[in-house]
C-alpha cells in the first residue's frame, strides 16, 4: 500500500491510498467466487457458470463489491500507518470511485483528527497548587439536619374550628374544572394536599392566591384563560373555570425532640445516636463536596494553561447533545400540567440555546481531549473492574438491577459503550492529577 499524507489544516489531512495491483486482482477473484455461489444460471450448475458470462452480466455489481471491501480495509490500514486519530472521514460515494483489473486502485480520504497536545503541569515537579478548603461540618448545621427529619417525622392534624388558611397550615381540596359548564376530563382532584406558602400550582392554575383567609367549607371559582396557540385544542383560545371547594383546614404538629422521636426514626435508641449518625454522613458529603470542588479547579486550571485548536465536530456533537437535553428537559416540565406557554416558544429558540451553550460545549471537548491525552501519556487505561463498578453505580443511581443498565449499554450499542469508557477514562485521569496535587494550607 502507498499512502500520502496531505496537511489541509490544522485539524485536517487528506489520505491518498492506493493499493496494489495484485490485492486488487484477489479481490476480483474472491467477489466472483462468491457471486459463483450464489447466483443461478440456467444451463450451468451452480458454481460453474464461466467467468467469461459472470463478467459480462456483473461486472458493475463485481466492482463495486470489491470497492467496498477495498475501501474500509485501506482506510484502517491507512490511519494506522498515519498514527493519526481521526474525528470524522469523508469518504468519495462509490460511483465515484473506479476500479480495474491489474491496476492499482485508488481513493482520497479527508479526516479531521484530533490535535496533538503538549501536556503541562500536571505532577511533579510542576503539580497543580489548591487552596485549601477548611470548610467543616458545625453543630449547627448537625441540629438543622435534625429539625429536617422533624419536619418530616411531623403529623397533621385538624385546625381548630374556623380557622382562616394562612402560610404554613394545609388545605385538603376538590378540585373540578369545567369548560361553558361541562366538566372537563382531566382537570378533576379529589382530596388534593396543598400546602400554603409553597405557591405550588394545582393544575396548571395558581390557586393559592385565592385561598388566603378562606376557611373550611368554602369553595372558590378561578377563572384559566389559554392562549389559541395552546397544545391543548380543546382549550385553545378558550376559558376554563376551575371550582375548589376546602374540605378541611390541617395544621403540622411537630414531635417531641428527645429519645422517642430517635426511635421513631430508626434503628437508633437515643437523640444523639442520631446526631453521630447525621455527622457522619455530612462530612462524608462535605469531603466529596470539597474534591469536587478542588477537581472542578483542576479542570478549569488545565482549560487555562493548554491551548490548542479544537475539532469542529467534537464541539458540535458536544453542543447538539446539550441543546436536545435541554429542550428534553422542557418538554417534560410541560406535560406536567396544562401549560400555557405557547408550543413556538419552547422549540424556536434552539439558536439561541446554541449560543448560550457553546462555550460549555467547547470547554467539555478541550477538557475531555486534555485528560485523554493525559491518561494516554501516563497509561491509564479502563478495565473490565473499572466498567463493573461503573454500572453497578449507575445502577444504584437509576434504581435498576445490574443486569438491567447491561442490556441499556448493549441496546445502545458501540458507541454507547465508547462513551461510557471515555467518561471513565476522563474520570481516571482526573483522579491521577488531583492525586498529584498540592493543597497549600
Amino acid at each position: 500500500m502507498k499512502l500520502e499524507m496531505t496537511e489541509l489544516g490544522p485539524m485536517k489531512r487528506a489520505l491518498k491510498i492506493e493499493v496494489p495491483a495484485d490485492e486488487v486482482n484477489l479481490r476480483f477473484v474472491r467477489a466472483y467466487s462468491e457471486l459463483n455461489r450464489q447466483v443461478h444460471i440456467p444451463g450451468f450448475r451452480a458454481g460453474k457458470a464461466p467467468l467469461q458470462l459472470l463478467e459480462k452480466r456483473y461486472a458493475k455489481t463485481v466492482e463495486e463489491d470489491v470497492i467496498r471491501s477495498l475501501v474500509p480495509d485501506y482506510y484502517d490500514r491507512a490511519i494506522r500507518q498515519a498514527g493519526i486519530v481521526p474525528v470524522l472521514v469523508e469518504i468519495p460515494p462509490l460511483e465515484r470511485v473506479k476500479v480495474k483489473r491489474d491496476a492499482p486502485f485508488s481513493f482520497t480520504a479527508t479526516v479531521e483528527i484530533k490535535p496533538t497536545i503538549e501536556l503541562r503541569d500536571y505532577k511533579a515537579p510542576n503539580p497543580i497548587s489548591l487552596k485549601q478548603d477548611h470548610r467543616t461540618v458545625t453543630d449547627e448545621q448537625v441540629e438543622k439536619a435534625i429539625e429536617v427529619l422533624r419536619e418530616q417525622m411531623a403529623q397533621l392534624h385538624p385546625a381548630p374550628a374556623g380557622t382562616a388558611l394562612s402560610e404554613g397550615d394545609y388545605a385538603v381540596l376538590n378540585v373540578e374544572g369545567t369548560l361553558d359548564g361541562s366538566p372537563l376530563d382531566g382537570t378533576t382532584k379529589e382530596g388534593h394536599l396543598h400546602k400554603m406558602g409553597s405557591h405550588a400550582s394545582v393544575l396548571g392554575v395558581d390557586i393559592e392566591t385565592h385561598l388566603v383567609g378562606k376557611k373550611d367549607g368554602e369553595t372558590i371559582t378561578v377563572p384559566q384563560a389559554y392562549p389559541p396557540t395552546h397544545p391543548d385544542a380543546r382549550v385553545a383560545g378558550k376559558t376554563v373555570t376551575f371550582r375548589c371547594t376546602i374540605q378541611s383546614v390541617k395544621q403540622k404538629q411537630l414531635p417531641a425532640l428527645d429519645d422517642e422521636f430517635a426511635k421513631d426514626c430508626g434503628p437508633y435508641e437515643s437523640l444523639q445516636e442520631i446526631r453521630d449518625k447525621l455527622r457522619t454522613e455530612m462530612e462524608r458529603a462535605l469531603k466529596k463536596d470539597m474534591e469536587d470542588s478542588y477537581k472542578d479547579t483542576i479542570l478549569k486550571r488545565l482549560a487555562e494553561t493548554h491551548h490548542f485548536e479544537l475539532p469542529g465536530t467534537l464541539v458540535e456533537r458536544e453542543l447538539s447533545a446539550m441543546v436536545r437535553q435541554q429542550l428534553q428537559s422542557r418538554q417534560r416540565k410541560s406535560d406536567d400540567n396544562l401549560d400555557t406557554s405557547p408550543v413556538a416558544s419552547r422549540t424556536d429558540d434552539i439558536t439561541k440555546l446554541q449560543d448560550e451553550y457553546r462555550p460549555e460545549a467547547e470547554r467539555r471537548v478541550k477538557v475531555g481531549l486534555i485528560l485523554e491525552a493525559l491518561a494516554s501519556k501516563e497509561g491509564i487505561t479502563v478495565t473490565n473492574e473499572d466498567l463493573d463498578h461503573e454500572i453497578a453505580r449507575l445502577a444504584a443511581e437509576v434504581k435498576l438491577s445490574v443486569d438491567e443498565v447491561r442490556r441499556m449499554i448493549q441496546a445502545g450499542g458501540q458507541d454507547t459503550l465508547d462513551d461510557l469508557q471515555a467518561r471513565i477514562l476522563a474520570d481516571k485521569a482526573l483522579d491521577f492529577v488531583y492525586r498529584h496535587a498540592m493543597i497549600q494550607g
